[in-house]
């Protein structure tokens, strides 16, 4: 009887510890979201207001997410082999937050180095947070969606609030919000436990890079997601301009955005479920169909109101497509390389795809218009589907042969 008891007190604590975590990494993913949600999508207007041009923001950006793909690796093996994400993740958190004040000084070095440090450490925040959550998620007994839902809900909430702080106190004072939802998100970060598994066998640099990039399967389905993520530039990038061109104000576009970033919360909460029902592939399938639905609507009725209906797909587009693809990431490579694997799903999705889609439709853009650029990204997410198609048949053959 007192073994039954001593051993239901020790579950209830387990469990308690495990709630308090996914609390904390709600948090986290919460504060972390206001912070850029306040912050990326004005930083634009702050650089032309210290006087740069927008071809040298341009080649900034670019610069910074060349960078950005070169070192998501190395974060994600140095997670992995030393065991050291909390430290990791405090390090995102710090070196950004304390340096966007820098952007104000307006000497152009200066600029680009705090652009370039920002984006090195910022840029590692997210795979390092996503392979965190995960495990985090799976102890718990719940899935991934519930826990990233919470980052789209401060990323709505934070452009939404940042618009309106801008316009109190000026441009000037972006640094501020930014600050201070970092050191509200630091907070969490030293107070969630440290990861004290320690691994009998490590892997190395060289041996992890080539088991992940040896897996044929791994490899299509990042080459599916390269097709479907750099389509996401049409929106993320050049979406307001081509709002406007179509016809449309700045204020109506701002409500399109916000519309596109409040789906992705209830799409992350059924998230688990459609996962559960029809499993990683068929559930990125499905995802990269809605993109291609979504960009061929755009290019076959370029109007200001179908333009704003049609951002509720962006929840089961972009939404439905992320979960899956974290999670297929955790299932595909395990334990052992789990935050390099995601870093280097991460630096595909994010760093290739941006790179790729921001030269690809900004040169689509200019030289036939919106029609050209969403007719592009209906092909190219045509082209991902089926290549994760591809991945869906050889998983499916490899599970009858087991």
């Amino acid at each position: 009887m007192n073994m039954r008891r001593g051993t239901s007190i020790m579950r209830f604590s387990v469990g308690s510890k495990e709630s308090e975590v996914l609390l904390k990494m709600r948090g986290l993913y919460l504060f972390t979201g206001l912070a850029g949600g306040s912050f990326n999508p004005y930083v634009t207007s702050l650089l032309v207001h210290q006087g740069m041009t927008s071809q040298r923001i341009g080649v900034m950006m670019a610069f910074g997410t060349l960078l950005a793909i070169l070192f998501q690796p190395l974060w994600g093996i140095l997670v992995d082999r030393y065991q050291r994400t909390r430290l990791v993740l405090m390090l995102t958190l710090i070196v950004p937050g304390t340096i966007v004040y820098l952007y104000n000084v307006k000497w152009l070095v200066v600029i680009v180095l705090v652009y370039s440090l920002y984006t090195i450490f910022q840029s590692t925040q997210t795979p390092v947070a996503d392979a965190y959550a995960v495990n985090a998620a799976s102890a718990a007994g719940t899935s991934f969606g519930t826990i990233r839902l919470f980052g789209s809900i401060g990323t709505a909430l934070g452009g939404y609030f940042g618009g309106l702080y801008l316009n109190w106190l000026g441009v000037t004072e972006l640094w501020i919000p930014f600050l201070l939802f970092n050191l509200l998100a630091l907070m969490l970060v030293m107070t969630i436990p440290v990861n004290v598994e320690r691994r009998t066998q490590h892997v190395t640099f060289t041996s992890g890079i080539r088991q992940l990039l040896g897996n044929r399967v791994f490899l299509l389905f990042l080459a599916g997601c390269f097709l479907v993520n750099q389509t996401l530039t049409a929106f993320n990038s050049f979406f307001v301009l081509t709002f406007q061109m179509a016809g449309g104000s700045f204020a109506w576009s701002g409500i399109a955005l916000m519309i596109a970033s409040i789906t992705s919360v209830p799409a992350m909460l059924v998230a688990a479920s459609v996962l559960k029902k029809y499993g990683y592939e068929k559930t990125l399938m499905l995802a990269s169909i809605v993109y291609m639905l979504r960009w061929a609507i755009q290019w076959l009725i370029p109007v200001p109101g179908v333009m704003i209906g049609v951002q509720t797909l962006h929840g089961m587009s972009f939404g439905f497509f992320y979960i899956a693809a974290v999670e297929y990431v955790a299932s595909i490579t395990g334990k052992e390389l789990q935050a390099t694997g995601q870093s280097l799903f991460n630096m595909v999705f994010v760093g290739l795809g941006g790179i790729a889609g921001n030269l690809l439709n900004g040169y689509l853009l200019d030289s036939g218009g919106p029609g050209l650029m969403y007719f592009s990204c209906t092909v190219s997410a045509a082209l991902g589907a089926l290549l994760l198609y591809r991945v869906k048949s050889i998983s499916h053959k490899k599970q009858q042969s087991e």
